[in-house]
């Protein structure tokens, strides 16, 4: 007979019932950053191994680093700050789609997707190796103003793409930016999605709670329940 379960206890859980996918990029030093952004750095300060109490590390990045968080205070100048942003929007289901093209995702792209009822998109691109590479990529696969329009359309409330911005590279003033910050709805870069399938999840975005910030390095899984 199997032991009682009492009050305090963990309740026990099996990788078959639940798996928990970190999609997030870490950030070290050197790491890939968008062009005229600071570079990142991990220094480290005090170390034991010198003869320190502790280990004390300092952090030089821009806020779009890595696996991040727009707000839509990024480019729309009444817009949500970071720290105003709804956590409802940043956990709850969300769906992973693969799109194996280059450039920019069309309504035509986006008209083979079943966006029925979907509030969280998460795209998987030839992006997903990128947000290794030491080198900035200007040619990946990005949203444009006609697919932004699209999801908003959709009433999305949160998109998700596999590099460091949803947007082209060099577009000028950003206008697929301001159509989705512009809806309201949350945007998530740099995520990971190389070793992700297709399919349904629950997502827990949780950026960093910067005052008054128009964006955050953000921690963020995908928990599949299947």
């Amino acid at each position: 007979m199997a032991a009682p379960f009492l009050p305090g206890d963990v309740a026990p859980t099996t990788e078959a019932a639940m798996k928990i996918h970190d999609i997030t990029v870490p950030i070290t030093t050197g790491m890939l950053h968008y062009p005229g952004s600071p570079a990142v750095e991990v220094a480290i300060g005090k170390s034991m191994a010198k003869g320190d109490p502790g280990n004390t590390s300092r952090l030089t990045c821009s806020v779009h680093t890595g696996t991040h968080v727009d707000a839509p205070y990024h480019y729309v100048q009444d817009g949500a700050r970071i720290d105003e942003l709804d956590l409802a929007t940043l956990i709850g289901p969300a769906r992973v789609f693969e799109l194996d093209i280059d450039g920019e995702i069309t309504p035509a792209h986006l008209a083979r997707l079943d966006l029925g009822g979907v509030e969280r998109a998460l795209f998987k691109t030839k992006n997903s190796h990128l947000m290794y590479e030491a080198e900035f990529t200007k040619d990946y696969t990005h949203f444009g103003v006609a697919g932004s329009e699209v999801l908003v359309r959709h009433g999305l409330r949160l998109l998700g793409i596999d590099y460091i911005s949803v947007e082209g590279y060099g577009n000028p003033n950003s206008p697929a930016h301001k159509v989705l910050l512009g809806s309201g709805m949350i945007v998530l870069e740099g995520i990971d999605l190389r070793t992700i399938a297709p399919g349904d999840y629950q997502l827990i975005c949780l950026p960093l709670k910067i005052a008054r910030g128009d964006g955050a390095p953000a921690r963020v899984v995908l928990v599949d329940e299947n």
